[in-house]
């Protein structure tokens, strides 16, 4: 099965890691078929493991590789598919449109706070199938409110998002796998 792992916090905060050297993590951790896309922490892979084990082993290798903690979330090609096929936004080329891969119940939260935050102009968030899809004029993402409820650490520490158009990029690169 082709899997994406979304590594969070990769480079930023002082961890720096070069995407081949992770993608030799991988490599020797008996995945096949190991890519990236973009240096932002996105590693695409083939396995034949459960993800749940999957996660745990890639966490604890890239953990101690790199010498900070890691996590991430996986995603299978499938789910990828799925997700930006659900996109509720039409191409602006002056908006932003965000995913947010984290677990089910982050996808409720982010859904609550972005209720009660102050909206900016065509600043819009739909929660599809337990994954919170964000809209937001570019150039106004840190400053929205609700872009500054998402800087914080309590939310930091549970997700990581991509751009739709990474995303696309991603189930591109999986074809030739």
């Amino acid at each position: 099965m082709n899997y994406c792992a979304f590594l969070r916090g990769v480079n930023v905060n002082g961890t720096r890691m070069k995407m081949a050297e992770v993608c030799q993590v991988f490599e020797r951790s008996g995945l096949q078929n190991v890519s990236y896309v973009l240096a932002t922490g996105n590693i695409l892979f083939s396995s034949e493991s459960n993800p749940p084990d999957l996660k745990k082993i890639l966490e604890e290798k890239l953990s101690k590789h790199f010498n900070y903690e890691a996590f991430l979330f996986l995603k299978s090609e499938n789910q990828l598919t799925e997700i930006v096929n659900k996109n509720p936004f039409k191409s602006d080329e002056n908006l932003h449109h965000y995913v947010f891969i984290s677990d089910e119940s982050m996808g409720i939260i982010l859904t609550e706070n972005f209720s009660k935050c102050l909206k900016s102009f065509n600043e819009k968030g739909f929660l599809i199938d337990g994954v919170f899809y964000w809209q937001v004029e570019k150039g106004n993402t840190l400053d929205s409110e609700f872009g500054k409820i998402l800087g914080k650490k309590a939310f930091k520490e549970m997700l990581t998002s991509r751009n739709i158009n990474t995303l696309e990029k991603i189930i591109l690169k999986f074809k030739p796998i």
